[in-house]
């Protein structure tokens, strides 16, 4: 992405992970916002309802304190490496392989989408486990039945099975296939409008620019799914026990059913002021990381 000369796997893989945890830095306490307000169901009463972002922050910050708004960021910096090393490396080696495939020398749009999806249903296998330990950490009614990440990891094994880390895993692959083909489907697209960079800072506006583009468009196609995958990952498997939330389209219609389609963007308004500014983040940072490798290496 730095350059249209690859670099090896490690790299790639070294270059996503530096931007992935540099990104969650900034804009973890929107993730928590989104999650709880996504697990509210109905319009609830009190202090354990929220109208929206605002009163949610507000809430949290004052009955629970500010650091509530960073509760459960050790699965996610856990996962941030290999997750966000896992998105661009598998998009750059899914690229190629596309390429080979259709016999394209270069990227095309359409090409973009596709590896954009198959990179992001390679990103859900990785993230699955840790996605639904921070979603167990982040909800407010069964935070306090956990010390911690490793905690919860080892109360969920325990109670509900190893296979139960793998919950969700269908509705997450829905997700990142519809954020990553919208957001390197974007970025191609925008960029190919923009006017060629010519320095440093021209190429860090465009990659800012086109990467907060493709955060928001895939925020807007994936916002349903990471809904669902909430409710379905923050469902406690009982044994002989039938959930309300088991896969994603049936979940998706339950939701819409009862709630109406306003309820399947819930926590839409954090989750794009994170992932529309974080898209941007990311792609810069994660550019900048492979010019240094390159420099590094003398390419």
């Amino acid at each position: 992405m730095a350059s249209d000369k690859p670099l090896p796997f490690i790299y790639q893989f070294a270059a996503g992970a530096v931007a992935g945890v540099s990104e969650i830095l900034v804009m973890y306490p929107l993730d928590v916002v989104k999650t709880r307000v996504q697990l509210q169901t109905g319009k609830g009463v009190g202090e354990d309802s929220y109208t929206g972002m605002v009163d949610c922050f507000r809430k949290i910050i004052r009955n629970e304190g500010f650091s509530r708004l960073y509760r459960g960021i050790s699965a996610p910096i856990l996962m941030e490496a290999p997750k966000r090393a896992t998105k661009f490396a598998a998009n750059d080696e899914w690229g190629k392989v596309y390429r080979n495939l259709f016999g394209v020398p270069k990227m095309t749009q359409s090409l973009s989408i596709l590896t954009g999806a198959t990179a992001g249903a390679t990103e859900a296998f990785v993230v699955v486990p840790f996605e639904l330990v921070k979603i167990r950490m982040q909800d407010k009614a069964q935070a306090h039945k956990y010390k911690s990440g490793i905690d919860c990891l080892q109360q969920v094994i325990r109670q509900e099975g190893v296979l139960a880390m793998y919950q969700g895993l269908e509705s997450t692959i829905w997700r990142h296939v519809l954020w990553n083909s919208g957001y390197f489907g974007c970025i191609f697209q925008v960029k190919s409008l923009m006017p060629v960079a010519t320095d440093r800072s021209q190429r860090v506006r465009n990659d800012l620019i086109s990467g907060a583009i493709g955060g928001t468009v895939g925020t807007i196609l994936n916002t349903p799914m990471d809904v669902v995958k909430s409710r379905i990952q923050n469902s406690p498997r009982v044994a002989g026990g039938v959930p309300k939330y088991g896969w994603a389209w049936p979940a998706l219609g339950i939701v819409l059913r009862e709630e109406g389609f306003g309820a399947l963007y819930k926590g839409f308004l954090p989750k794009v002021l994170r992932l529309g500014p974080g898209g941007g983040i990311l792609l810069v940072v994660f550019t900048g990381v492979m010019d240094f490798f390159r420099k590094w290496k003398g390419d």
